[in-house]
């Protein structure tokens, strides 16, 4: 950049941002939008009686919307007292179902309980009977015996009570077992 060098632009008019209506050669002001214009006779008045229709019409709209949003929120809350109403009877049934299901156990748990008593108090007489039964076979040979001299003295005896004299038998069986 050279200030030396620099020209400035000639100069013709002023440049301005005014609107000057002689410029544009109309004298009447630019219609509103949507608005009718003078030379149809409507006029303010006219313009007046069509915001006032539009009124009329929004709020026949809005009204008619209002209605319809009140019977959808009516809907929605007989819906919720429906689904509340459906949700009260599902938790009291299934309340009811964990109460039947807590007392079968507390059953259950009391069932087991006495048959682990029984079957601990099975156990134990088996046990006393099969150490009865060791007992019995491990002294078998001695109370066959025992029993063989028994009978034999029963015998004997039901021959004394008889009459019978086994004085000189009793000694002579005496003298022999030394």
């Amino acid at each position: 950049y050279n200030p030396k060098q620099y020209k400035e632009a000639p100069k013709e008019e002023e440049e301005s941002f005014v609107q000057i209506s002689a410029h544009s050669g109309k004298d009447e002001p630019p219609a509103a939008f949507g608005a009718k214009s003078s030379s149809s006779g409507g006029g303010v008045i006219g313009m007046i009686d069509k915001i006032r229709n539009e009124l009329k019409t929004e709020m026949n709209e809005d009204k008619l919307e209002e209605e319809d949003s009140q019977q959808d929120y009516e809907k929605l809350m007989a819906d919720s007292a429906k689904k509340r109403a459906a949700d009260v009877s599902a938790r009291t049934d299934k309340e009811a179902a964990l109460a039947d299901a807590q007392a079968d156990l507390t059953d259950t748990k009391e069932r087991r309980k006495e048959t682990k008593t029984d079957v601990s108090e099975t156990a134990r007489y088996m046990s006393n009977l099969h150490a009865t039964c060791d007992w019995i076979s491990d002294n078998y040979d001695s109370r066959k015996v025992a029993r063989a001299e028994e009978v034999e003295a029963l015998e004997k005896a039901k021959a004394v009570l008889s009459g019978a004299d086994f004085s000189l038998v009793q000694k002579t069986a005496f003298l022999g077992r030394k």
